[in-house]
């Protein structure tokens, strides 16, 4: 055993220390695998304008449903980045079709929603 003196914090400690030999192996500790729940994938459709973030972010609210008609500017979707709200407006006037739901996490180009 070896005995080292250890300052913490303006605290001193004596702490002793058991010498190993070289051959001992040791094992480093292995992360438990974490199962991510995924949105269900939406298939875009072909057509129409595409309305994509803007910016990486998680999806606060989804403002209209689903084959909705919307106008140009009208917000359709809250995208929050940096702890801000953003309001993500139509970029084109027509029926949406949402990508999208609240909790999603999105990173810049994503595609939100198509308006055809």
């Amino acid at each position: 055993m070896r005995k080292f003196n250890v300052n913490v914090n303006g605290q001193n400690y004596v702490v002793e220390l058991e010498e190993v030999s070289a051959d001992a192996a040791v094992q480093a500790p292995v992360a438990a695998a974490v199962s991510a729940l995924a949105a269900p994938a939406v298939k875009a459709p072909q057509g129409g304008v595409k309305l994509t973030a803007p910016m990486p972010g998680t999806i606060n609210e989804v403002k209209v449903k689903d084959g909705q008609s919307v106008k140009e500017g009208e917000a359709v979707i809250v995208l929050e980045a940096m702890k801000m709200e953003n309001d993500i407006a139509a970029n084109a006037s027509g029926r949406i079709t949402v990508l999208v739901q609240k909790g999603s996490t999105v990173n810049t180009g994503d595609v939100l929603a198509v308006i055809e």
